[in-house]
């Protein structure tokens, strides 16, 4: 199996694209960290992963806190494939925007992947190899409204994920990001509804939502051996919709 012997740290790990991205990792071989907020299902997801002959650990964190973020990188160790999916996703028109969801959004969507990735990828230098998957969405290209702060956020790892790219690749160190479509989460069935999802999602050129295992397979392809040669691309796993 490609990640035999390897460690995984995936964010936003309890649910949706994270919770597919660390089931077919660790049925990939990986031994998987999940971080995210619920105790309890990241436990039970653990759990799962663990009767079906895999390996996975539970870290709670809060992003939010710069604390929270360095305590993870330390109770995670070594890794060698950081999967930075967790993000918060504020909806409003930018004239009704608060400031408490604006702060929290970008202290998860932007500085605690930049923290995170600060303290894993040392490690990773040392050693002369590693993978960085950084999850966008394709909203971080076109305007969409409502979206404003989630999208900028986006906006601003993957070019982060380009500054990496250019900072750790000389040494043997991969960092790339998926940017998907509308994909059938929680997060998004809850924020926008059945209705509004179903709009965006006619908008693609599949016409459809995507389901999160769709998704993971981009992002665990992106980390493993297969694509050994991309480094610095932001994949668009988005059905067309921003091609057009």
């Amino acid at each position: 199996m490609e990640f035999t012997g390897k460690t995984a740290l995936v964010t936003g790990a309890t649910g949706g694209i994270g919770g597919e991205i660390a089931k077919l990792l660790a049925a990939s071989g990986a031994a998987v960290v999940l971080s995210g907020r619920d105790k309890t299902r990241g436990d039970d997801l653990a759990a799962s992963i663990t009767s079906a002959g895999g390996a996975a650990r539970f870290v709670a964190a809060e992003l939010t806190d710069l604390d929270s973020v360095r305590a993870l990188a330390r109770d995670a160790g070594e890794v060698d494939v950081l999967i930075s999916n967790a993000a918060l996703f504020p909806v409003a028109p930018t004239v009704e925007q608060d400031v408490e969801s604006f702060d929290s959004a970008l202290e998860a969507n932007i500085r605690a992947p930049y923290f995170l990735t600060a303290a894993i990828v040392p490690s990773m230098l040392a050693k002369g190899s590693g993978v960085i998957v950084n999850v966008s969405t394709m909203a971080a290209r076109i305007g969409m409204a409502g979206l404003s702060v989630y999208s900028a956020t986006k906006a601003a790892l993957e070019s982060l994920t380009r500054t990496w790219a250019a900072e750790f690749s000389p040494s043997g160190v991969r960092v790339n990001a998926v940017a998907p479509g509308p994909t059938r989460t929680d997060m998004v069935i809850g924020t926008m509804g059945e209705d509004g999802a179903a709009q965006v999602a006619a908008t693609t050129l599949l016409g459809r939502l995507a389901t999160p295992r769709e998704i993971a397979e981009v992002v665990v392809f992106l980390a493993s051996p297969r694509a050994s040669f991309l480094t610095g691309a932001v994949i668009a796993a988005d059905a067309g919709r921003t091609a057009v």
